[in-house]
């Protein structure tokens, strides 16, 4: 085994939405608009299934259900390669903001939607704006009682969505209502004294050189922990459309799009990928 091999796998993952599934913007939050909108998802979707594929990586595609009942052909291909399938909710609303009965029926519509499409199972859920907070645990048993095999939603730090305070790897997430653990896979959110980094997805990677992305991956690794990317098709989209938002939400959706497709690149070219499944080890590999 050599050096590189023998650095953790680390978990490649998409969430797989529309430009305009953004939360909390008043300009796109009327749903009955959405169809009438500018859809990129399926161009950047297949440019990432390709790039992925001539990387021979696996990755974790978490789908947005609204998008699997438009965009069938998205899912198909994506299944068709070998990915896996988990669930990123039916409509983008955060967890945090609905009950038990709400998320339920959000969760099976979704997982409903994803299925149909692609005649695969669905794994996994990640939820929007990582919106799992303390007092919404009880969204660990609706995810069990709905079949998923693991949670990808926590996000170990402080942010306006959400924030989870928990251990920064793989883990069984056992403060649940019914006492029934639950894997769990959070995002890599990097501490350094009081600090702590997001650097490995969304608007935290396109704004992050390369070798601060590379250094705090390193660091990762070197307390032998696996990093999550995670990303969304817009992020590799100079060309999405523009709305109105406050100040410090435009800098975030719309910096560094045209420096994501490198990145990913060089991620995909420097360190070891798989399923978010297959790094929880539930993929039987």
């Amino acid at each position: 085994m050599n050096a590189t091999d023998a650095k953790p796998i680390n978990a490649l993952s998409f969430d797989i939405e529309d430009w305009f599934h953004l939360v909390g913007i008043d300009s796109v939050a009327n749903r009955d608009r959405w169809p009438a909108l500018e859809s990129l998802v399926q161009r950047y979707t297949e440019w990432i299934v390709e790039t992925v594929t001539e990387a021979k990586v696996k990755a974790t595609f978490f789908m947005l259900g609204w998008v699997a009942e438009r965009h069938p052909q998205i899912v198909r291909l994506i299944a068709d390669h070998g990915h896996e399938l988990g669930t990123h909710s039916y409509w983008h609303r955060k967890v945090c903001d609905l009950d038990a009965a709400a998320f339920r029926e959000d969760i099976h519509k979704s997982i409903d939607a994803i299925s149909s499409a692609s005649g695969a199972a669905v794994t996994g859920f990640r939820a929007p704006s990582f919106s799992i907070t303390p007092g919404a645990e009880w969204a660990f048993d609706v995810l069990r009682e709905a079949g998923l095999q693991y949670d990808a939603s926590l996000f170990p730090g402080t942010r306006n969505d959400g924030g989870y305070l928990c251990p920064p790897g793989p883990h069984v997430m056992t403060n649940t209502p019914s006492g029934i653990g639950l894997p769990e896979l959070p995002m890599s959110v990097l501490k350094l004294g009081p600090v702590r980094l997001p650097f490995s997805g969304g608007g935290y990677m396109r704004l992050l050189p390369s070798s601060i992305i590379r250094a705090c991956f390193n660091r990762f690794h070197r307390q032998g922990l696996p990093v999550v990317v995670y990303l969304h098709p817009r992020d590799f989209a100079p060309d999405c459309p523009r709305v109105p938002m406050p100040p410090h939400r435009r800098f975030k959706c719309y910096v560094g799009l045209d420096t994501t497709k490198e990145k990913l690149r060089m991620l995909l070219a420097t360190y070891r990928f798989g399923t978010c499944a297959k790094v929880l080890g539930l993929d039987g590999a």
